[in-house]
């Protein structure tokens, strides 16, 4: 009994120094853990204070997508035949087309082709509706950025705006307040894109020219995001509302999926921007001959002026009996030390 009992109280002791132990490393673990989570947070907070502005399409006022049609003509009235920076198409409408009732349904796009265009032309459409897509909504869901796709598709087919994709996606670049989407000129495509993002949205692009219809949208040919209200969507007819963005449709007739009759035959332009009118060079010439001829006659002049741009007569160091007029103190100035 008396060595049962010895046993027993050795063994406790250690137990207990084996907790102690345990514990010592459990803390000794949460302390280390917490220093590693500070300075993950401090770090994170470093590369935050030092990365870059965002910019374009990045800033949160920009992104997801433009959208944001530039009015050219604020106080252009609804029936002036202008929605935002787009004019209806100057073409006589069918006269069956004033028996018609408003229509507020959604009526699907027909699927897109590009079968009559050539490789070169099926390249550019791609980049194009690709670049769209991913400055417009490269953070949507799917959806949002078939929705993108499909705006720009259903504008191909619509008389009132260019026949190519290219020519859809660039439309009014060459003027400082005149792109149809922002990104193709307030600087974004600067930036180089993520290759993921991008690959992504090349997927969506694809299925779109290969026939791929969303149909939620119906034939909207105007969206912008819920963060801006232009003024031209209290003229159109709203579709959907998806992800970040609202879309909207033409009223009337030009809404109708008659409208949407102009034939795609590929002749994409070159993918990208177009080219801004240069201006016409300054030369010594023109300056010349427009600047100003002085207006003050020299009888006008004043005596104490007259003679204000010619050059003053050198200081002398020396007076005229030849005495110095440096100070003591400075006579020795630039003299090397010793």
């Amino acid at each position: 009994m008396v060595w049962g009992a010895i046993r027993n109280w050795f063994r406790m002791r250690r137990l207990s120094k084996l907790g102690i132990v345990g514990i010592v490393a459990l803390i000794c673990a949460g302390v280390s853990a917490q220093a590693a989570i500070r300075a993950i947070v401090d770090q994170n907070a470093k590369a935050a204070r030092a990365a870059p502005r965002p910019t374009g399409y990045e800033a949160e006022d920009h992104f997801p997508g433009a959208a944001y049609f530039y009015v050219a003509e604020e106080s252009a009235a609804p029936g002036s035949g202008a929605t935002g920076t787009t004019a209806l198409p100057d073409l006589s409408i069918p006269a069956e087309a004033a028996t018609l009732t408003a229509d507020a349904s959604i009526h699907p796009a027909l699927p897109f082709s590009t079968a009559a265009a050539s490789a070169v032309d099926r390249g550019r459409a791609l980049q194009c509706l690709t670049a769209a897509i991913y400055y417009e909504a490269a953070t949507e869901p799917d959806a949002g950025q078939q929705a993108v796709a499909q705006v720009i598709l259903n504008r191909v087919r619509h008389p009132a705006f260019p026949a190519t994709v290219c020519g859809v996606v660039y439309q009014g670049s060459e003027r400082n307040t005149g792109c149809q989407f922002s990104f193709a000129c307030d600087g974004s495509m600067a930036r180089i894109p993520s290759r993921a993002y991008w690959l992504r949205a090349m997927k969506v692009a694809a299925a779109a020219l290969n026939g791929q219809v969303f149909a939620p949208v119906g034939l909207a040919t105007h969206y912008h995001t819920y963060a801006v209200t232009p003024s031209w969507n209290k003229s159109l007819v709203m579709t959907a509302a998806i992800g970040a963005h609202f879309f909207h449709r033409w009223q009337g007739w030009w809404g109708t999926p008659a409208a949407f009759n102009q034939a795609y035959a590929g002749h994409e332009p070159f993918p990208g921007p177009h080219a801004r009118p240069a201006l016409p060079p300054v030369t010594m010439a023109s300056t010349a001959a427009t600047a100003p001829a002085p207006r003050t006659s020299a009888a006008m002049i004043q005596p104490a002026y007259a003679q204000s741009s010619m050059l003053k007569p050198a200081v002398a160091t020396t007076t005229d009996d030849g005495e110095s007029q440096i100070l003591d103190r400075w006579k020795d100035s630039g003299k090397p030390l010793r």
